[in-house]
Order: C-alpha cells, then sequence, then structure tokens
C-alpha cells in the first residue's frame, strides 16, 4: 500500500516507518508535519491510505480528515498516542471520515516494537475493506427463550461505517426523549471504542442510548447498541444475541447479518436505513427488509462521507427512497406517528 504519514513528532514518523518497513509491500509516499500540509499532500499524489494523527499544528487530525474526505477522499487510520485518551477526537474525526483509530507503535530500547502487531492489523483489515469483499453470509446462531411480546413496537434500525458517528447525530438529535420507537444501530466499530461512544451518543440526544447485554429486548425511546466483537442477531423469540458466526465475514459487526435476522424474525414491518460507509455491507440485508414491506432508506449521495454502502443498496433496489441525512430523522417520525 501506498502510505501517507502525518505527524509533528519526528520520533513518531521514524517509529511508523520502522514497523511499516516490516511489510515489504507497505511504502511510505510522503510524510506531512500538520494537516494542512496534508490535504497538499493528498492533492498532489492520492495515497492508499493516510495515518492521520489528531493533535498537531496548524490543523488537527479532525480538520484534515473532513477536508480530504470533502477535496481527496481515501482512507484514513487515526494514530493517535492514546485512543480512549482522545476518544472524543477520536468520534469526531470517525464522523468526519475516518475509518479506524489505533495506538501510535511505541519502539522500545532493545528495538521491540510495542502495538505494531495491532496497527500492522488495523492496515491490513482496511486493505481488506477497501478491496472487494462479497462473502456469502451463514446462518446466524439463535436461543431458546421465551418470545417477547411486542405489541406492535415500531423498530428502527440503522447501519453505517465510514462517517456514521457525526450522520448519527444528525438523524437521532431530532427525537424527543419519549419517542413511541425502539432504535438499534450497527455502527462498525471495534468493541473498545463502544463504551465511549455509547456515552457520546448518550449526551447529544435526548433519547438514551445503552449498549445492549445478551437476551435485551427493544425498548421505545431507546437508541440500543451492540456491545461485543461478535455480530448482532434478532432470535426467533424476538431477543437480542451474539453470534460468533459467520466467522468469515470481515465486518464486525456486520449489518447485513443482523438486517438478515430481523427480516427472518421480526413479526411486524419497522424502518430500516443504510447510511454513509464504505464497501457494500447492509445492501442485501436491507434488500431483504424491503421484500417484507419495510420502509427502507438509503442516504443520498450528497449528505454521505462515503457513498459506498448507500450506493449498493440502491443499486440492487433495496431502498423505499434516497434521502439526505437531514431528513431521514424527520421520515422517520412522520412514518411511525401515522402508524
Amino acid at each position: 500500500m501506498k502510505i501517507g504519514i502525518v505527524n509533528d513528532l519526528p520520533i513518531c514518523v521514524e517509529n511508523l516507518k520502522r514497523v511499516l518497513a516490516k511489510v515489504p509491500e507497505h511504502q511510505v509516499v510522503w510524510v506531512a508535519d500538520n494537516g494542512l500540509e496534508a490535504t497538499r499532500c493528498c492533492r498532489e499524489l492520492a495515497p492508499d491510505l493516510v495515518l492521520m494523527d489528531l493533535r498537531m499544528p496548524v490543523m488537527d487530525g479532525v480538520e484534515a480528515t473532513r477536508r480530504i474526505m470533502r477535496e481527496t477522499p481515501c482512507p484514513i487510520l487515526i494514530v493517535t498516542a492514546t485512543v480512549t485518551g482522545n476518544s472524543a477526537k477520536v468520534f469526531e474525526a470517525m464522523g468526519a471520515g475516518a475509518l479506524d483509530a489505533v495506538a501510535t507503535p511505541v519502539i522500545g530500547r532493545s528495538g521491540e516494537s510495542g502495538g505494531a502487531s495491532e496497527f500492522l492489523d488495523k492496515i491490513r483489515q482496511i486493505g481488506q475493506l477497501t478491496g472487494i469483499i462479497n462473502k456469502q453470509l451463514s446462518r446466524p446462531a439463535t436461543v431458546p427463550e421465551a418470545r417477547v411480546e411486542i405489541n406492535g413496537l415500531p423498530l428502527v434500525i440503522l447501519g453505517c461505517s465510514t462517517g456514521g458517528p457525526k450522520t448519527l447525530i444528525d438523524i437521532l438529535s431530532v427525537f424527543p426523549r419519549n419517542f413511541p420507537a425502539a432504535f438499534i444501530i450497527i455502527q462498525h466499530m471495534e468493541n473498545q471504542f463502544i463504551p465511549g461512544f455509547v456515552s457520546w451518543l448518550d449526551s447529544l440526544i435526548d433519547m438514551s442510548a445503552a449498549r445492549i447485554s445478551y437476551g435485551a429486548v427493544p425498548e421505545p425511546g431507546r437508541v440500543l447498541v451492540p456491545a461485543s466483537d461478535k455480530h448482532l442477531v434478532m432470535t426467533p423469540r424476538l431477543k437480542l444475541a451474539y453470534s460468533a458466526e459467520p466467522r468469515e465475514n470481515f465486518y464486525h459487526p456486520c449489518i447485513d447479518v443482523f438486517f438478515h435476522s430481523v427480516a427472518q424474525h421480526w413479526p411486524t414491518g419497522g424502518i430500516a436505513a443504510i447510511l454513509t460507509g464504505m464497501g457494500r455491507d447492509g445492501a442485501e440485508g436491507l434488500l431483504a427488509l424491503h421484500r417484507r414491506n419495510w420502509y427502507t432508506i438509503a442516504q443520498d449521495k450528497e449528505s454521505s462521507i462515503v457513498y459506498g454502502m448507500p450506493k449498493a443498496a440502491a443499486e440492487i433496489g433495496a431502498a423505499s427512497a434516497s434521502l439526505p441525512a437531514g431528513e431521514i430523522g424527520r421520515t422517520i417520525i412522520d412514518l411511525v406517528l401515522k402508524r
């Protein structure tokens, strides 16, 4: 992969170069010491991946990510000294279009590289994500439990990836605290980021946000988020559970896996949306829901940070409507209240 490094500390740049040198296929094509210089470098030579620090002079990593994704879109991995310590900025950067975040590898006195394996794994995963991945989904696991009485509860499910956090706030911020529908979000995000993400989400919307425990049930006025690196599924008893299958699926949690399980088991219709994101995850699942008379939405190109997943859904006829992010929340309100 051709890689651009954005970091104002020479020692960090040198560490990144040393770790990248372990993989012959990786080539550092430029180095920028602030976000503004990085935007110029991307215009002159767009790399396969940008390794973006967060805190830099002149222009920080969040604004640089926003500009790069607007002007010369390319995959961006946030590489920062502490992911959890910079969680607010990490979510901002992911909302602006960054794919993921990882701690900066540290070279010890004896030359060992702390955190190098995780760092290189992230790069490998992004390389897979930006390629063509179309693996067949296996049937998710189910659990024998007492069936939940839903009493016609409207269910709203939202699937997103790159740029998802900001788009979710744009959509969910219009709902009042006691809105009479249950919400479930599938956001491509590693398990370690979920607690901070849920707290961040809960602080910015009126409805309450919470992580999903095994056996939980959808509740009105509540936004539920998976809290595992396994796939979220809807069981035949209408409870929420986690499944390790399909193991070969790249996306964790996988939108298609959850949408297919809902299409199979949820007894009434609902509303589902595929939002900004790279790849094709969610398109087939949205089509399955569309065929069961759900109202299905694909975010439009203009408001998407990355028009990959919504485009894939629109191309196969899975969407009842293509809408900008600013209209999706109001549309859901109208549909639920009309019911």
